[in-house]
This record gives C-alpha cells, sequence and structure tokens, in this order.
C-alpha cells in the first residue's frame, strides 16, 4: 500500500536532508507518494504566506507529513522573531493536535525515549504585555496544564514504557515550585500508574534531570515531562547521544485523527546550506519514525539499524544519504 506523504523541505539544509531521508525511505522498498509544500522563511519573504487554511486543510488530508526545517539566519530582521515557529510549526501542533512529541535516544550504553507533552504548557501563547516599551514595561507568559492534556500524554507515556524491556517511567517536572501545574502532572501520573502496576516509576526534578542525563543518562527509560521542559531535556540528550545532527523527533497525534509530523530537530543551519556539510541522518531516523507510525515496522527497523551502522562514517550529505540506502 502507498503512503500518502506531505513534505515541507523547508529553508537551508532542510530540503538536502529531506531529499535523503525520502531517498531512503524509497531503497527500503515502502511506496510513498508525495506532495511537496513550499513553506518556511523563504516563502514568507516571497508572499507573506506562513500557513495558509487552504494548505492547512490540504496537509490534513496526508497520511503523515516529513518536515525538514524551517526559519531564516539568527538574528534576520527580514523574519519576525518567533512568526514561523509559532505560525507553522506551533499552529501544525495545535490545529492537528499533535500532542506528544516523541524522540529517542540511543547510543552505546544508553537508549531511552522522551515524551514531551506539545500542545499546551507555555507554549500555549497565554500571555502578553502591559506598558509594552515603557520603563514600566510588564510581559507575562503562563504556563496552560489541563487535566486532559496532561493525562492523555501520561497514559501514552505509561503504555510505550509497557512496551519496552525496563518498564520504567520517571516524571520529569519542578514540583516544589511551580506547586499548580507540577501538582496537576504529579497527581495524574499517580492516577494513570495505578491502572500500569507491571510499570515501575521515580520522579526526577527537571534540574537534577539535566545532571542525570549528562552523568549516568542510563538510569532512564522512559521520561515524561511538559513542553517547556521537554524542549529542553531533549536538546540536551541530543548532545549526550552522540549530537544534534542525529536527534529524530515524531509529532504525534496518537488518536490518527489527522496526519502526524516527522521532523529533525537540528534546524535550518543557513550557514552551511548548499555546502554538502549537512548530516542527513536525523532526517533518514525522523523518516523511520515516521515509517514504524504507518505500520512499516520492518523497513523502520531496518533503516535505523542502516543509520546506526552509517553513523560513524564520514561523507557528504549525499553520500551519508547513499551509505544508508546502499545498506537495505
Amino acid at each position: 500500500m502507498s503512503h500518502s506523504i506531505g513534505v515541507i523541505a523547508g529553508d537551508g539544509i532542510g530540503p538536502e536532508v529531506v531529499a535523503e531521508a525520502l531517498k531512503v525511505v524509497r531503497a527500503a522498498g515502502v511506496p510513498v507518494e508525495t506532495v511537496d509544500y513550499e513553506l518556511g522563511a523563504a516563502r514568507y519573504l516571497r508572499d507573506g504566506e506562513v500557513l495558509s487554511d487552504e494548505t492547512l486543510e490540504s496537509l490534513r488530508g496526508h497520511d503523515a507529513i516529513l518536515l525538514g526545517a524551517v526559519g531564516g539566519p539568527v538574528g534576520s530582521r527580514d523574519v519576525p522573531r518567533g512568526l514561523i515557529e509559532r505560525g507553522l510549526l506551533l499552529r501544525l501542533r495545535f490545529e492537528l493536535d499533535l500532542y506528544v512529541n516523541l524522540r529517542p535516544f540511543t547510543a552505546p550504553g544508553l537508549d531511552f525515549v522522551v515524551v514531551r507533552e506539545n500542545t499546551e504548557g507555555s507554549y500555549a501563547g497565554e500571555g502578553g504585555f502591559l506598558r509594552k516599551g515603557t520603563p514600566h514595561e510588564i510581559a507575562t507568559q503562563g504556563s496552560v496544564n489541563t487535566r486532559r492534556g496532561v493525562e492523555r500524554c501520561i497514559r501514552f507515556a505509561f503504555d510505550l514504557a509497557q512496551s519496552r524491556q525496563r518498564r520504567h517511567l520517571t516524571l520529569v517536572h519542578k514540583t516544589n515550585v511551580l506547586t499548580f501545574a507540577g501538582d496537576l502532572w504529579q497527581r495524574a501520573f499517580d492516577a494513570v500508574a495505578a491502572d500500569h502496576p507491571d510499570v515501575t516509576t521515580s520522579y526526577s526534578h527537571v534540574d537534577a534531570a539535566c545532571i542525570h542525563l549528562v552523568e549516568s543518562p542510563d538510569r532512564y527509560d522512559v521520561i515524561v515531562t511538559d513542553n517547556l521542559f521537554g524542549d529542553i531535556l531533549t536538546d540536551l540528550a541530543g548532545a549526550v547521544a552522540g549530537g544534534i545532527g542525529l536527534a529524530a523527533s515524531a509529532n504525534l497525534n496518537p488518536d490518527r485523527t489527522g496526519p502526524s509530523l516527522f521532523e529533525p530537530v537540528h534546524g535550518s543551519a543557513p550557514d552551511i546550506a548548499g555546502t554538502g556539510r549537512a548530516n542527513p541522518l536525523a532526517a533518514i531516523r525522523s523518516a523511520a519514525l515516521m515509517l514504524d507510525f504507518l505500520g512499516e515496522t520492518d523497513a523502520a527497523a531496518r533503516i535505523t539499524k542502516a543509520v546506526t551502522d552509517a553513523a560513524s562514517q564520514s561523507g557528504t550529505t549525499s553520500e551519508l544519504g547513499d551509505a544508508v540506502a546502499g545498506r537495505l
């Protein structure tokens, strides 16, 4: 069966790494039909579009979405700060209900997964300015945590932990200081734990978790955490597990009421775009996560192993893609 994939190659190195990811998917023997969507900073600079309602509806019709990277150079005055991130990436997460951000990390001696709540918390957009631009300016940024949103993310994490060999789940938060949001997360975690008696549990403050990820990452099996903490922890975990160039992610709608979105987390890296120096392995691993979610588990496993085998190899972007494809 062929899968319909919406492709947002994006900006900078995005088109280069996406091309290699699709090359590998086809080398694995998975039939896909792709539709390209020109979205990102370059599109905005050309005609002012970030994500129209018509394009969003078109994206809804696919089985999955594969994204490369979006965004212009850091400090560029041509694209307002946060416009692409909120208008495209966050809008897709909210509109498609991609409430789980799944990021697996594997390297010699470690194998853990972070489940990050993806549609609430500090990224929900609650807040604003009072007396902006004056000496008495006030800026507020709220964290939105609903029982439904928190519990469904935690339940996904428990189910995932139950499917893994170690069957262990760690809640990461800051319950000693964030006593409202943290209390909701802890109570929801304890309630769902009662439904999973064969999963062992633990808790870490987020600052302690940062230390543990560096000093003893093997203590973790599955981590569940909120949106902001998950964003920070997963970048640190990427560095610990071999570098951000290997870090893949899945923005999942586990209820499958719309397409899920898969992307590397390394950004658009405009300074190396077109040089052949971009590492495509994170995009390829993201494509493997996509195939696994679409039920192509054998192909996904073969691609993941091929990436592991090729991870120590050097070469250009296309040469690394060829190296992975050749192992399939």
